[in-house]
């Protein structure tokens, strides 16, 4: 019977193919993750000229922190085999040699990605806000690409087809348990990226891209949870700092003191 366990080194020699793959794998999440937000910040104030307050940059700085210290540390608990032999030096070496393209790529992906966002920004502005268009577009138009991993893609759709069968509740119906799994996956995509595009026509690429880190960030804390991994005092102290990140961000302060302010000057004008 084929079992996901079979996949599992197709998947990580897409990766990189080395011991440590997913220490540095989740390394380069953290990077990515508070890149994106340095990324989109950088580009607006170069592109657009716009000017953000100190509250605004000091919660961006915030944001990044928290999350750079919960998944560093959560990269540090993944043990990597020590190197003894010739042979695991060599893999150690091509590893970082890996490592060092996937940060090349990765930063000039999180550079297009912040770049696309302003373009979103001001196209929605000039033609107006027609979120279901750009949504089919920007899916649409790659769907040729794929023809690329074509024998890659059926390889694995009948690697799908041999995985246990599982009975889906309530419609009687029997499917391959991975066949499932991914057509979950799509629909609960769908409702993230279709949401995530609704929001590009309300907010800026700023607002957005911190929308989407946070919702990542959620992502690695539920993973830590659901799959029982240590939650040490520096994930703590990283969550408390994306929190209050988030909250300077959203001006939640000021917005509370004005709310306290107005309910003053209602209850002055009661007593005259």
């Amino acid at each position: 019977m084929w079992k996901f366990s079979n996949i599992r080194p197709v998947l990580f020699h897409r990766c990189g193919g080395f011991h440590l793959r997913s220490k540095l794998w989740k390394e380069t999440a953290c990077y990515s993750h508070q890149g994106s937000l340095i990324a989109s910040m950088a580009l607006g104030i170069i592109i657009l000229k716009k000017r953000y307050t100190v509250s605004k940059y000091a919660s961006i700085a915030l944001v990044s922190l928290g999350i750079f210290i919960c998944t560093f540390m959560s990269a540090k608990q993944v043990s990597s085999l020590s190197t003894t032999s010739k042979e695991e030096e060599e893999e150690s070496i091509s590893a970082f040699l890996w490592w060092l393209l996937g940060i090349a790529a990765l930063t000039f992906a999180l550079l297009m990605s912040a770049r696309m966002g302003i373009f979103q920004e001001t196209l929605y502005k000039k033609f107006g806000k027609h979120s279901k268009e750009a949504l089919f577009y920007n899916h649409a138009l790659p769907i040729p690409g794929f023809l690329l991993l074509a024998p890659d893609i059926y390889r694995h759709a009948l690697l799908f087809s041999q995985s246990e069968p599982f009975q889906i509740p309530g419609f009687g119906l029997s499917l391959p348990i991975m066949w499932f799994y991914l057509i979950m996956n799509v629909i609960t995509q769908y409702v993230c990226i279709r949401g995530v595009f609704i929001l590009t026509t309300e907010c800026t690429s700023l607002t957005v891209t911190l929308v989407v880190t946070l919702r990542k960030f959620v992502s690695l804390i539920f993973s830590i949870l659901y799959f029982r991994n240590t939650f040490t005092v520096w994930h703590w102290i990283g969550t408390f700092i994306v929190f209050v990140g988030t909250l300077m961000y959203t001006e939640v302060w000021n917005n509370v003191r004005s709310l306290q302010d107005g309910k003053g000057k209602k209850d002055e004008k009661k007593q005259e």
